[in-house]
């Protein structure tokens, strides 16, 4: 069984591409939405909210969790592999999302990218050091974008402030002539056609979903310690602690398909 965990709906733009690409495994997905945005918490409230998502996914039989949240990636995967995660769940794994878009994005061998992030995941610097490290050559230039997550989660997709707040982001970086942009929030992908809109042709804009679900795929091949089962009949499990019919209006919004069941967790 595989764990999602995200701050909210975002991260099911990632099981989405998940279910694509290798829907032959059983998933539970967490949406912390009562505390969501992250974007605006300290480092401390980040690492906590996450280490009791990524536990209450391992105690629900998760091999691996998948912290489909950029700004828990970049605040909390880090210590939470290196401290918590060796000591209590020795034989499981947690994966993060901004490791396989910068190699993705390395690969690709570009001289400048744009980065759009909550302002902890764009403060944190994690997708500058992370690329760098793999194309020191890589001019990353990042831009703060804290109101999307919210409006998003609210369902204002196509409110005249979305879309004003979208374009006020997005013009440094137009600015820049950036040859990619990369949605540094996994909430993003639901604007992406308005953000390629904004951008023009000459930007390429990229999501961590198909990036994360490829990268899983092989990740899985390469450690088949973790006993990480297929399943004759594959299926989802939904959680969240915040209000369920609202994560259902939103989240069938994200998917594409009818949910089913959500069970409203308390932390």
């Amino acid at each position: 069984m595989i764990g999602v965990f995200d701050s909210g709906v975002g991260g099911l733009t990632v099981l989405k591409s998940l279910l694509k690409h290798s829907p032959q495994y059983d998933y539970i997905y967490l949406g912390d939405n009562a505390r969501s945005p992250y974007g605006n918490k300290t480092k401390r409230q980040v690492y906590d909210y996450t280490l009791q998502a990524v536990d209450f996914l391992f105690k629900k039989g998760c091999r691996l969790v998948i912290v489909a949240c950029n700004t828990a990636s970049a605040l909390a995967l880090r210590r939470l592999q290196q401290e918590w995660l060796t000591k209590t769940y020795p034989d499981r794994r947690v994966l993060g999302v901004v490791r396989p878009m910068a190699e993705a994005m390395a690969k690709m061998k570009l001289d400048k990218v744009g980065v759009i992030g909550t302002i902890g995941t764009i403060k944190s610097g994690i997708y500058r050091e992370e690329l760098r490290a793999l194309n020191p050559k890589v001019k990353v230039i990042g831009k703060s974008a804290p109101l999307l997550v919210p409006l998003i989660e609210s369902g204002w997709k196509h409110e005249p402030e979305t879309i004003e707040a979208l374009k006020r982001y997005l013009s440094t970086l137009k600015k820049k002539k950036v040859k990619a942009l990369v949605l540094g929030c996994t909430h993003y992908p639901y604007l992406k056609e308005e953000i390629c809109q904004e951008m023009g042709k000459g930007c390429k804009v990229y999501d961590s979903g198909e990036v994360v679900a490829k990268s899983l795929k092989n990740y899985l091949k390469r450690h088949p310690e973790l006993r990480v089962t297929t399943s004759e009949r594959p299926m989802v499990e939904f959680f969240t602690t915040g209000d369920v019919d609202k994560f259902r209006v939103l989240g069938e919004g994200f998917l594409g398909v009818k949910m089913g069941r959500i069970d409203k967790v308390e932390f």
